[in-house]
């Protein structure tokens, strides 16, 4: 079976922000794992940021908390994690959470802490994309079955 490296929260992990999780339906869940071996990452939590912790975004080179805090060190250190894990296991794609600083692939939110996208990856899909993975965001799960 094909292993594919999940963003955890997308697992149903709580390892969001917040203290929660972006748990996929169930169904589709089912049929992912049916067709792939789920890898669970959170490259935020893998970097040894809590969860729950303040909400950081992605601008230009570094990640910031909402406080103004620089966490681009924490997030970097995941990033590793994530593409350790990736390589450990194998793995050629990667089901990523949208728009997260970390795993966000294609848009990210911009630093306005306003909701407001702008092009871009985050740290880990970044590394991730850099490595060689297809990265595919949780919209795109059905190209993913496909």
């Amino acid at each position: 079976m094909e292993p594919l490296l999940v963003s955890a929260c997308l697992l149903g992990f709580a390892c969001k922000y917040d203290g929660g999780s972006n748990p996929l339906p169930p169904e589709q869940l089912a049929r992912l794992r049916a067709r792939y071996k789920l890898i669970p990452v959170c490259p935020e939590t893998a970097s040894g940021l809590p969860a729950p912790r303040e909400p950081s975004e992605r601008v230009p080179g570094r990640v910031i908390g909402r406080g103004g805090q620089d966490v681009t060190a924490a997030f970097e250190k995941g990033a590793d994690t994530a593409l350790a894990l990736a390589e450990r296991f194998r793995c050629a794609k990667a089901l990523l959470k949208e728009r997260s600083p970390s795993c966000g692939s294609g848009t990210v939110y911009d630093g306005s802490f306003t909701r407001t996208l702008t092009p871009g990856d985050g740290v880990a899909a970044e590394k991730l994309r850099s490595a060689g993975l297809t990265l595919y965001g949780e919209s795109e799960i059905e190209d993913l079955l496909a």
